[in-house]
């Protein structure tokens, strides 16, 4: 017995120096080559954290956040286990309520030849559905676009939309969330081509109102009710709209009611108001015409012998007036009506012509109407005697004499009406015809002789100071217009 002790002795006091002193001897001789095998893998030394690994939550935190993720797969697979999304929420009970909320992202541009506009916005609908409430911690759950699938959504459309396109990069731009009490969020970013119709009758002074109407396409009144709570449209003015020749002056709602075959449906309609910048125009438009037509009057102040010259200028300010209005109709709709603009330029073109036209009359009656023709060879002085004198009446005449008359001529007197005419009516140009006739009625060549028993009670105009006329009168004349124009205009 005492034998069998002293070796238990013996023995444990040769294990316990080995447990003890092993690792100073594997640090400084080395490990032995069975020791592996005997005390499992060897210490290594410590190595330098990184820096995302020192700021590692501790192991709890952790422990505690992947024992969240289960919970939340769970009750995420529980509310969509039996959910049917082909179904709407109430169905054969209530209609579902939408309400709906606008974030304006970009407007713009306008484009006036298609009349329609682009808009990017962020649409938000949001409505209740009992078959999501859910019992958790949890007050929400944020899902990305690749559930929205899973989930009954509501069929909006817009209604005056040409093209539109759903944003997609780098992931879906849409979003859904649910809360506890069964309240859904659904979020979606897209870009709109919407028609906008255009009255262009105050161009350039004009105002517009772009709808964007959107309602259910397939759920009548009597299964969705869409509405605006405490309206709300958010404009995000960090953004860089592209009016450009237009300029924001607010927005507008209107909800309606509309009867087609699928039966009555609720239309939400916004109006985006915008009113276009004059200057753009006016430099572009007004101000050319307007000095184009004061150039045609520098004509007035040229000799009448200088006939290249008033016909060039007239011909040009003609044609550039023809250029202007097809150039302001270059981008532009091709409506039916004119506008103010179209009207402008074309009484600007009269001006143009009728300065033209005034140096073609006073040419006329110059040069034409008061060339004497060749007398011929009479054999009788006193024949002769009166032709010369005939000559010389029409070499001297400056003037037309429009005849003033109370009583009423029949329409069929020829010949001369007072003795100077008579002394004129054998060397006078006469043409033949009724028109000639009522001219030769109402309109008189007659000789420079002021104070002539037969001039009393006619108006009296010079044909050389036709050009003075035209000096006060087309100024006078435009200027009255202009201020008419833009009264009538501005005040509409």
């Amino acid at each position: 017995m005492l034998a069998k002790v002293l070796l238990a002795l013996l023995g444990t006091s040769a294990i316990f120096p080995w447990r003890i002193e092993g690792p100073h001897v594997e640090s400084e001789k080395g490990p032995s080559v069975r020791d592996d095998d005997i005390y499992g893998p060897e210490p290594q030394a410590p190595e330098k954290k990184l820096p995302f690994e020192e700021t590692k939550p501790p192991a709890i935190s952790a422990h505690n956040s992947l024992g969240k993720l289960p919970t939340a797969t769970q009750i995420l697979n529980g509310i969509l286990n039996n959910y049917d999304h082909k179904l709407r929420p109430g169905i054969g009970e209530r209609p579902t309520v939408v309400t709906a909320e606008l974030s304006v992202n970009t407007l713009g541009p306008i484009s006036i030849v298609d009349m329609e506009y682009t808009i990017d916005i962020t649409f938000y609908q949001t409505w209740y559905d009992e078959r999501l409430r859910y019992n958790g911690s949890f007050e929400s759950f944020v899902l990305n676009g690749n559930m929205v699938s899973q989930l009954w959504i509501p069929d909006t459309f817009f209604r005056n939309s040409k093209k539109t396109q759903e944003h997609s990069i780098t992931v879906p731009n849409q979003m859904v969330r649910i809360h506890k009490d069964g309240k859904v969020l659904y979020t979606i970013r897209m870009t709109i081509d919407a028609g906008c119709t255009l009255y262009m009758l105050k161009f350039p002074m004009d105002s517009h109102s772009c709808p964007l109407s959107f309602s259910s396409f397939s759920y009548p009144e009597s299964e969705m009710i869409y509405k605006w709570e405490n309206f709300k449209l958010e404009i995000n003015e960090n953004n860089s709209w592209k009016l450009f020749q237009f300029e924001f002056t607010g927005v507008s709602n209107e909800t309606e009611t509309i009867s087609t075959l699928a039966g009555d449906f609720i239309v939400m309609t916004l109006f985006f108001n915008v009113s276009r910048k004059f200057g753009f125009v006016a430099f572009q438009n007004y101000v050319p015409s307007s000095v184009t037509t004061m150039l045609s009057w520098i004509s007035f102040w040229l000799k009448k012998e200088s006939a290249p010259a008033r016909a060039s200028l007239g011909i040009t300010s003609v044609l550039t007036m023809t250029t202007l209005g097809t150039f302001s109709r270059k981008n532009f709709p091709r409506v039916s009506y004119i506008t103010a603009l179209d009207f402008y330029i074309a009484i600007c073109f009269v001006f143009c012509f009728c300065a033209l036209l005034e140096f073609a009359v006073l040419n006329f009656l110059t040069y034409h109407h008061t060339k004497p023709r060749a007398p011929p060879k009479l054999r009788h002085p006193r024949v002769q005697a009166r032709a010369l004198a005939a000559r010389r009446a029409l070499r001297h005449q400056e003037a037309f004499v429009c005849q003033i008359e109370d009583s009423e001529e029949s329409d069929e007197e020829e010949g001369p009406s007072c003795p100077a005419q008579q002394s004129l009516g054998l060397g006078g140009h006469q043409l033949p015809g009724g028109c000639c006739k009522w001219c030769g009625k109402y309109c008189r060549a007659v000789p420079g002789r002021e104070g002539s028993g037969w001039q009393r009670g006619r108006l009296f105009i010079h044909v050389y100071r036709l050009d003075s006329y035209s000096r006060v009168g087309f100024p006078v004349t435009f200027f009255f217009f202009s201020v008419l124009y833009w009264l009538v205009c501005l005040n509409l």
